[in-house]
């Protein structure tokens, strides 16, 4: 069993990027499908989708590079959890962090939903801080 699902899905994106893998497989929950769609969103992944076996969801992610086939590079360079259940990080509306000045994706969790820090700026609200993608 796995206490911090999101660290979880993290991990295995870093470690499949690093070695060339084209997609992974990571527990499904709501909160790691809407980073999912986030990470579509911002161009980090080529898609998702959830794939469920019995009782269990899966979550199917397909990796996206940049190149072709020796000079082939992924497009997530790093992700870095920030918030973990044993240290919750949080921000107010004018402390929302801007990741690599502006090239990276801070991803928040807040009143409004999961959103990207560009979106809780736009919406005036603050939350926790739950990773960078960059």
């Amino acid at each position: 069993m796995v206490t911090d699902s999101l660290s979880d899905m993290l991990a295995r994106i870093r470690n499949a990027a690093s070695v060339g893998h084209v997609s992974v497989a990571a527990p499904a929950s709501r909160l790691n499908i809407r980073v999912a769609d986030i990470l579509k969103e911002e161009g980090y992944l080529e898609g998702y989708s959830v794939v469920e076996a019995g009782a269990k969801k899966t979550l199917n992610l397909t990796l996206r590079y940049s190149g072709q086939r020796r000079s082939r590079r992924p497009v997530v360079t790093d992700l870095r959890r920030i918030s973990s259940p044993g240290r919750r990080v949080y921000c107010g509306k004018t402390e929302i962090p801007r990741v690599l000045s502006g090239l990276g994706v801070a991803i928040l969790s807040t009143p409004k939903g999961v959103i990207t820090g560009n979106q809780a700026r736009r919406l005036g609200v603050g939350g926790e801080v739950l990773c960078y993608v960059w």
